[in-house]
């Protein structure tokens, strides 16, 4: 009877237990998945069309960017676009500072120039070199950090933007260089580092000895230099040359230095037969002691034009040219002037 009574009581039990979880997870649990399922599935489905609507549509209709009623205002970014330009100079142009260089046997300004990345004008202009060729060695040289020339302010009221102008040059990059305001007038007298500037031509080839040819092309002896001299005429006496003595064959042809205006032909008892020729930049040139002259007064010459022939007339000892150089009324060496 106990035995019997056992599995009675199990078999109610698990009855109950069945019908317990059919009746909770039949009815309620099962309904809530389902209703989970089916919500999941209807979302992807409505998402999935809404995606695929918008993408046909913004192939056709494509557009962006920000809306205005009227024209944009551009007054912010041209204020930007000068902050920028100051970033780029701060870029391109380091600051303006020297070092030093002594000259050593075997130098010449050119190659100092190229070895530092400056110009040869810059060195000449910032050293205040009139004549490289006399360049001595152990000279100390002060050498910039950029390329550029020193200039010095001509007249009251010169400005950036007009010293810019002149030597086809930035007047920003002036101004910055200086450390001034590019709208300031300036005052005569006052030195500026003008960065990539360059020295105008005539001045350049005086000062590298490169601006006039030579007026003898054949062979010749240098009989006597420009400067103090023993007088060959009174011994013993010191007088001053002011001109070179070139010796050779009397004949030879003597052509102009640098073209010019010839504007004066003539004779004196100390210089013989003699023609002046006036050229560029204040310069004239003398050829003195000729055998005869082949130009004319108010003829412009030309540095293959025979001007005369080589003799010995007037207060000289021999056959030779006397050559002498003046620039503004006065005298130069002209060796230093001779290419």
């Amino acid at each position: 009877m106990e035995k019997k009574y056992f599995y009675d009581t199990m078999r109610a039990s698990k009855n109950a237990v069945v019908t317990f979880y059919n009746m909770i997870f039949n009815t309620t649990i099962k309904k809530v998945v389902n209703l989970a399922i089916v919500g999941f599935l209807c979302g992807a489905a409505v998402t999935t069309i809404t995606i695929t609507t918008l993408n046909k549509v913004s192939k056709k209709t494509a557009m962006g960017g920000f809306e205005s009623p009227s024209n944009p205002d551009f007054a912010q970014a041209e204020s930007e676009d000068i902050v920028i330009e100051n970033e780029i100079l701060n870029d391109e142009l380091p600051p303006l500072t020297y070092k030093t260089y002594r000259v050593k046997q075997g130098d010449m300004i050119g190659i100092i120039a190229e070895e530092n990345d400056v110009s040869q004008d810059t060195l000449i202009t910032v050293n205040h070199i009139t004549a490289t060729r006399s360049l001595q060695i152990g000279t100390y040289l002060k050498i910039p950090s950029i390329p550029g020339i020193l200039y010095t302010v001509r007249k009251d009221g010169e400005t950036f933007s007009s010293i810019a102008e002149a030597y086809d040059i930035s007047a920003e990059k002036c101004s910055y260089v200086n450390n001034m305001d590019i709208n300031a007038s300036l005052k005569a007298g006052s030195t500026l580092f003008l960065p990539d500037a360059l020295m105008d031509d005539i001045t350049r080839k005086e000062i590298n000895g490169d601006l006039f040819h030579k007026p003898l092309k054949a062979r010749y002896w240098l009989t006597s230099s420009y400067g103090w001299r023993n007088s060959p005429f009174n011994t013993g006496k010191r007088t001053f040359h002011g001109g070179t003595d070139m010796a050779c064959s009397a004949g030879t042809p003597i052509y102009a230095a640098l073209d010019g205006r010839v504007s004066f032909t003539g004779y004196n008892d100390t210089y013989g037969n003699y023609v002046i020729i006036t050229h560029h930049s204040g310069y004239k040139t003398l050829y003195a002691h000729m055998n005869s002259i082949s130009c004319k007064k108010g003829q412009y010459v030309y540095t293959n034009t025979i001007i005369g022939k080589v003799g010995s007339t007037g207060m000289s000892t021999g056959p030779h040219l006397h050559f002498a150089v003046y620039k503004n009324g006065k005298g130069m060496n002209p060796m230093g002037l001779i290419n």
